[in-house]
């Protein structure tokens, strides 16, 4: 009471879980049984830019509508890694956010444990979602699980034990900002040019981890000496950028959530559309693009390309002995063989049926029929283990070189040619058919 008249009511802005500053008036010491900051109001209120408490309760609005939004969309797409945890890791953010709206309301050490604990798991859901996007493992949890506990215990230490603001304040950003840092290390990677949404992620968690960490000092600014020397108007004003800053944050990381899920959904369509199902190599169509491609940088650079077309011998008679589904096995197995014989830059594709076709980027006529010869004896000697049993296999292998100014559909059928004459040589076989002009030159195996 102020000369017999009832001081009017102190409005209070919260500052994720630590501090709270004033509408309006001078600055009194914080009192002693409280252990938080308070600052009354008895004069005019400083400037400031929204109601806190709105602030907050947009961005618990938004926190709950893009956890909405999340759940949609992998309810319906459970497939897509990371998703479900990121969508809990926005239901932890706005739990966040209603735990600010109604720290008046219960017992202050529950508040700090509520704050600290929800803010902590929205930030490692977080990063466990972005370490599930990219396939790799989960890390302990027992770890994160301790270190979470820790926090909390020294939080409420510090609240109700030995009170202390600037300590409290402190530890209110730690273990989230650590763990925004740790998302923004796990997804900058694959390259700017290749998955762009994964760095606009990346940049927005790492930004928001190192403010959450620097957020301490720069309240330190504010109010460099006690607190009874904190400049009312600014710490307010301060306070509101934090909100802001976070609601901003959260938004940009909800954008680049869905446009992950894009990115994941994106790449699935492409390749159902360009990879064979079976072996897990291109499918015509895209091989056939590939060579294109591949067939105009040769061409530009004056390098040498060339092409095998490979059939698996009597693969209808394997069929029908072993059946299908043994037909099947052959098939993987002969791709998995193929592939310890290729450089990471050759490039195979399945025709169709039992017949497939590589080409060799920037190698030579010697090196192709080395490539294909290794190629035929590795499958001549290795037969293939099905569920009905090992099933012996051989291949014909046609190799030609790409002859400048043809197409790919012209290089592709003297290929294809070569291995007709291998198969009508006796099979098992490798056959070499060069370019007009250059001389037909034959390998017999």
């Amino acid at each position: 009471m102020h000369n017999g008249r009832r001081s009017p009511p102190v409005a209070k802005t919260p500052v994720f879980g630590a501090l709270r500053v004033p509408w309006r008036g001078n600055i009194h010491a914080p009192s002693p049984s409280a252990g938080r900051l308070q600052l009354q109001a008895t004069a005019h209120p400083p400037p400031a830019f929204v109601h806190s408490p709105t602030l907050v309760t947009l961005a618990g609005l938004l926190a709950a509508l893009v956890t909405s939004v999340l759940y949609a969309v992998w309810y319906f797409n459970k497939n897509i890694p990371g998703l479900r945890l990121w969508m809990l890791s926005f239901l932890s953010a706005s739990v966040f956010c209603a735990s600010l709206l109604v720290r008046d309301y219960v017992p202050e050490w529950l508040s700090v444990m509520l704050t600290q604990s929800t803010i902590a798991a929205a930030a490692y859901l977080c990063f466990l979602g972005s370490r599930a996007y990219l396939g790799r493992a989960h890390p302990p949890h027992v770890v994160a699980v301790a270190v979470i506990v820790a926090v909390m215990g020294m939080a409420v230490y510090f609240t109700v034990v030995h009170p202390h603001m600037g300590i409290r304040f402190a530890l209110a950003g730690l273990v989230a900002g650590v763990y925004f840092l740790l998302t923004a290390h796990t997804l900058a990677r694959g390259g700017f040019h290749n998955v762009p949404v994964r760095y606009l992620f990346a940049v927005v968690s790492g930004l928001h981890g190192v403010f959450l960490l620097v957020r301490p000092l720069l309240f330190r600014l504010v109010a460099p000496g006690t607190v009874e020397d904190a400049d009312a108007g600014m710490v307010a004003l301060l306070s509101q950028f934090v909100v802001l800053e976070a609601t901003l944050s959260l938004v940009l990381m909800a954008f680049g959530a869905l446009m992950l899920t894009n990115e994941h959904i994106t790449r699935e369509l492409r390749h159902l559309a360009e990879v064979d199902p079976l072996t897990n190599v291109f499918n015509r169509r895209a091989f056939l693009t590939l060579l294109e491609k591949a067939i105009s940088n040769a061409q530009r650079t004056q390098s040498g390309l060339p092409v095998l077309v490979i059939d698996l011998d009597h693969f209808k008679k394997i069929n029908d002995t072993w059946g299908h589904q043994s037909g099947d096995e052959v098939l993987r197995h002969f791709v998995a063989l193929a592939n310890g014989c290729l450089r990471k830059e050759d490039v195979m594709g399945r025709l169709g049926g039992e017949e497939f076709a590589i080409f060799l980027p920037n190698a030579s006529s010697e090196g192709s029929q080395a490539v294909a010869e290794r190629l035929r004896a590795l499958v001549a000697h290795h037969p293939a283990m099905t569920g009905r049993g090992p099933i012996a296999l051989t291949v014909s292998i046609g190799v030609t070189q790409y002859g400048g100014g043809e197409t790919s559909d012209f290089v592709l059928q003297r290929a294809d040619e070569a291995m007709y004459r291998a198969k009508e040589r006796g099979r098992n076989r490798v056959e070499t058919l060069s370019p007009p002009g250059t001389g037909v030159g034959v390998l017999l195996v």
